[in-house]
């Protein structure tokens, strides 16, 4: 057991892994990025589409189209500038996971709706959620698993940052005292 836990964490580790999920995070990023920007223009469209999944209150429907797509923006730019890169990613697990229980939903009362995700249900009548909706959420969510569980040393900000930390530090124990 010890030994395939090593092995485990040693795969883990490798540093393949950080730029392999550079390439995650930044999809990632793109994928919600992309689908804020819609959302954040006209919150009173986005606002009925959460409505229509039938799904929520009416009384969360405004406070979530106004808060989401910020939500969406701050974690796509965590992404790409790799600052608490795997916390955001923890934060995409979240949303994915709550946009394919209202998708679920959705689909078991066969709601004839677009998502929502890119474009308002107005201008996305083309686009029905379907069971490859919700296999392409699953995707995203797994991607955002894997920045989570082998992202173990983001590239990006706070990389840097802890390496001018450990420069100061050993700088600073190199220097005589007076």
């Amino acid at each position: 057991m010890t030994e395939q836990v090593s092995r485990f964490e040693r795969f883990q580790k490798h540093p393949a892994h950080s730029y392999v999920a550079l390439l995650v995070r930044l999809y990632l990023a793109w994928v919600f990025i992309s689908a804020c920007i819609h959302k954040i223009i006209m919150p009173e469209s986005f606002a009925v589409d959460i409505a229509t999944y039938q799904f929520l209150p009416l009384v969360f429907i405004n406070p979530l189209a106004i808060v989401l797509p910020y939500v969406e923006l701050a974690t796509g730019v965590m992404l790409v500038t790799g600052t608490k890169a795997r916390s955001a990613a923890l934060m995409v697990c979240g949303m994915m996971v709550m946009f394919m229980i209202a998708l679920t939903h959705a689909l078991m009362h066969d709601l004839s709706i677009s998502c929502g995700c890119f474009a308002s249900n107005a201008a996305a009548a083309s686009d029905p959620i379907s069971p490859l909706t919700m296999l392409r959420d699953t995707a995203w969510l797994l991607l955002a698993v894997y920045v989570v569980v082998f992202d173990t040393n983001p590239i990006g900000v706070d990389r840097w940052l802890k390496k001018r930390k450990d420069a100061a530090k050993v700088s600073a124990e190199a220097e005589p005292e007076a």
